[in-house]
């Protein structure tokens, strides 16, 4: 058994496709297959199921998947520690960010991040906050940034970098539009223009109307806030957006009760075994700390 066949495997997991695992392994698509084909002849059990449109895991590959994964980790560990002894950082981070977010905060950090350990490669990327908190709790991102409006989430911790005001966004011809505020109860049976779940937006709205007896009627979905607030200017029903975001016509304030939904930098419980993810998170924590 040998570590490329292991990393092809993972890839190949992750990727659900081995023509994106050769991609990203940087690998002809052939040799690949050849490797993790060894692989399966070495463990003598079949790791994945090539039947369907996309790759998937037996469960035999289901077994052996984390395995494979902390060999690879405590390989790429063992030299980030001799690189630590004598003062040097390398390796990787993997970050995620909620999508359609443009706080100015990740890329200070990220930008901070790099000047301090240039030798430290980061991989951004971008989804929903379910999503990227699943990530963080299997080890698959280092920290994000994730949208928020409940309770404490297990297995992660959290600094707040924005708690703010929900409002709702309409066009100047809406029915409700120069009403000034409304109750979460006149949302009821409204047209609404909304996040997808998954987001800490929609998951306050959500949260607020079943409070309220009913459950919100989400006409349009958008992944990108600024799409949101750009559908309900053009009519296709109230959006109910942060209020730095809310550059609409027509503003309205949510009363009784108000809606907040929170911005955080999060990262898993656990520390990790990577010492790079380690340091990014020790920046994360004095960035949040620093006076503003």
């Amino acid at each position: 058994m040998e570590l490329h066949q292991l990393e092809y495997f993972v890839a190949v997991a992750e990727e659900a496709s081995f023509t994106r695992a050769a991609s990203r392994v940087h690998v002809a698509q052939p040799g690949v297959s050849a490797q993790v084909r060894r692989l399966e002849s070495e463990l003598g059990q079949q790791l994945l199921d090539r039947s369907g449109r996309s790759i998937r895991l037996t469960e035999a590959g289901s077994v052996v998947l984390p395995f494979a994964r902390a060999a690879l980790d405590a390989v790429a560990n063992a030299r980030l520690a001799v690189d630590e002894l004598v003062g040097l950082v390398r390796g990787q981070v993997t970050v995620g960010m909620v999508s359609g977010c443009a706080l100015p905060v990740m890329a200070e950090l990220l930008a901070g991040f790099h000047r301090r350990y240039p030798g430290v490669a980061i991989t951004l990327t971008e989804d929903n906050s379910d999503r990227l908190v699943a990530r963080l709790r299997d080890g698959q991102l280092d920290l994000a940034l994730i949208g928020s409006a409940g309770e404490a989430l297990p297995g992660v911790e959290a600094a707040v970098i924005v708690d703010e005001e929900l409002v709702a966004a309409v066009d100047p011809g809406h029915p409700l539009a120069g009403s000034g505020a409304i109750t979460v109860g006149a949302l009821r049976d409204l047209p609404l223009v909304s996040l997808p779940r998954g987001t800490g937006v929609r998951a306050a709205l959500d949260a607020a109307c079943a409070e309220a007896g009913f459950t919100p009627r989400i006409v349009f979905e958008a992944s990108a806030l600024p799409m949101v607030v750009h559908m309900a200017a053009r009519g296709l029903g109230l959006a109910v957006v942060p209020a730095s975001t809310a550059n609409a016509p027509q503003v309205l304030r949510i009363t009784r009760p108000q809606i907040r939904s929170r911005l955080e930098l999060a990262w898993n419980s656990a520390p990790s075994a990577n010492p790079a993810a380690r340091v990014l998170v020790e920046h994360a924590h004095a960035l949040v700390r620093r006076p503003s």
